[in-house]
């Protein structure tokens, strides 16, 4: 796909994941994640991808190099780099020989629009800078390059002096740019101004033929909404990254612009079978660059389309529009019923049924079910926040809980050195499996490390794909801080088969005691994912 298709109802997406949302704190890529993650974008149908700076690091270098030896399927490939430096010539500027040799089609260069950044940043002269513009672009078409000009500080620097920002325009225009993206730059800018803005620019461009983008950052919390503002002025470029992952608080969050533009304004951004991919690539984003996945994001939060309430449970179930804004699988994404101790009946049902368990509301069954788990969220259990530990509930309940090892008992020695980053753990474990019983010890880097490590080990021989089990998160909560040493502590554990997520949940006044309780019925419903997958790959 490419810009040269032509539509009034196109939007080119510009993903930047992989250039300005690793600027982002804690957020490391290496070649092979970068490649994981151009190529589940290409699948997902965005236009432009960008892979980085070549010649800023080794890394994008080779990145580039890789791509160019097995290609994207239809995304364009664009490498990114500023304008040539104060009084040189582009053709001398050696930032611009990696540009050239990453071999895209299509070049982003960026360039000041703001004439403090020009006269305090670059310490050179607005005539100068203007050249700067000139110059490189102007090289890079002869090249053979196209080329999108991102207008740095755009907005900032229209607010302070227009006539110049609009001058640097002109100069991408007249040397041969073919998009011109206003980029808010310091995240700064409201909805309102930047409507108002794009809409003058247009009015003073007149009837270029040049398209107009917009790349918005997050600082006033207003990124999407600022993207949305420029589109309905005329911006058919939307520049964002998965997630919203940038500097400091982030980009334009693609995962929320797509789905708004193309099922809120009827724009096309993607096909609607790759839409449906959108919660999927967001956390298969989220796990290649090892952060937790934002359940509450929009669209694609594994809280996106979760329900609690009773009533609303209720309404949910007898028509979804009372309390969903969208179906949920047109972005991928599934509804939820949340259990706690504000659900009623209907919770529990529905509960049921997505666990794909058959319950009859007249059946007492169902009310047992509904006041233990009152009961037990009373001593400081939390089922809305781990579903598979009420599952195995519910199973117990109702007879259908098939434990596929029973825990004897377990001890655990942690060897303290003071002023030690870390503390050495030993656990030992007794179970039994099928009739067999079984003692292992192992060792970690702490007391819940060293448990789960010793179940695996002697678990593993009986249940091989143990294996591919992981933890992914550990939190601990303090239930009532005023008990000091002998309070309650309750922890969650969330698990991951490199497919599936699950959470299980321990309370305990012993904390390694509720680490315990959680990390056993992890292991426990993970196998029960397992023997659902093979028994539906059985029947297929």
């Amino acid at each position: 796909m490419t810009s040269d298709s032509s539509s009034a109802q196109q939007i080119w997406i510009y993903d930047t994941t992989l250039r300005d949302g690793a600027q982002r704190e804690g957020l490391a890529l290496s070649i092979d994640d970068k490649l994981q993650i151009a190529r589940r974008l290409d699948r997902l149908g965005i236009p432009f991808i960008e892979g980085g700076w070549p010649g800023a690091n080794p890394k994008d270098v080779q990145f580039f190099w890789q791509l160019q030896e097995v290609p994207l399927t239809q995304a364009e490939l664009v490498a990114f780099c500023s304008t040539r430096r104060p009084g040189t010539t582009a053709a001398e500027e050696p930032l611009l020989q990696p540009i050239l040799a990453a071999g895209t089609r299509w070049v982003t260069i960026f360039g000041k629009s703001w004439d403090l950044h020009v006269t305090s940043g670059l310490n050179t002269t607005l005539d100068e800078n203007l050249a700067m513009i000139r110059d490189t672009i102007e090289y890079l078409r002869a090249q053979g390059r196209r080329v999108i000009y991102d207008a740095e500080h755009w907005f900032d620097g229209y607010k302070h002096n227009a006539a110049y920002a609009l001058a640097t325009l002109k100069t991408a225009i007249g040397a041969g740019a073919e998009w011109l993206v206003f980029c808010d730059t310091n995240g700064g800018t409201l909805p309102h101004e930047i409507a108002r803005i794009v809409q003058e620019v247009r009015h003073s461009l007149g009837d270029q033929t040049v398209r107009l983008g917009i790349h918005t950052h997050n600082d006033s919390e207003t990124a999407v909404a600022n993207a949305l503002a420029a589109v309905m002025e005329g911006a058919r470029m939307v520049q964002g990254t998965i997630n919203g992952y940038g500097e400091r608080c982030g980009n334009a969050n693609l995962c929320s612009l797509i789905p708004n533009l193309q099922l809120k304004l009827g724009f096309d951004c993607v096909s609607p079978a790759q839409l449906a991919q959108l919660t999927e690539t967001s956390r298969f984003v989220s796990e290649v660059v090892n952060l937790a996945p934002d359940d509450h994001a929009a669209f694609v939060g594994l809280s996106a389309f979760a329900h609690k309430g009773g009533i609303h449970v209720s309404a949910v179930e007898r028509n979804p529009l009372t309390y969903e804004h969208i179906p949920p699988d047109q972005v991928g994404n599934c509804r939820r019923i949340v259990i706690s101790d504000q659900a009623g009946l209907s919770n529990v049902l529905a509960k049921a049924q997505s666990f794909g368990i058959t319950l009859d509301k007249q059946d007492p069954t169902c009310r047992q079910i509904l006041q233990r788990l009152k009961l037990l969220e009373s001593e400081g259990y939390q089922f809305e926040g781990a579903e598979a530990s009420f599952e195995l509930l519910m199973r117990e309940a109702l007879g259908q809980r098939s434990r596929p090892f029973t825990i004897r008992g377990f001890q655990v020695h942690d060897d303290m050195v003071p002023g030690a980053e870390s503390i050495h753990s030993l656990a030992t474990v007794k179970l039994t499996v099928n009739g067999q019983d079984i003692l292992e010890a192992a060792e970690g880097n702490g007391p819940v490390s060293a448990l789960d490590a010793a179940l695996r080990k002697a678990l593993i021989t009986f249940y091989p794909e143990i294996a591919s089990f992981y933890l992914t998160d550990y939190k601990v909560r303090i239930l009532d801080g005023a008990a000091g040493t002998s309070a309650k502590t309750r922890v969650l554990i969330e698990s991951s088969n490199g497919v599936q997520r699950w959470t299980t949940v321990g309370v305990s006044g012993n904390i390694l005691e509720a680490s315990y309780q959680a990390v056993v019925e992890g292991l426990e419903y993970g196998l029960l994912l397992q023997q659902a997958r093979t028994a539906i790959a059985a029947s297929t």
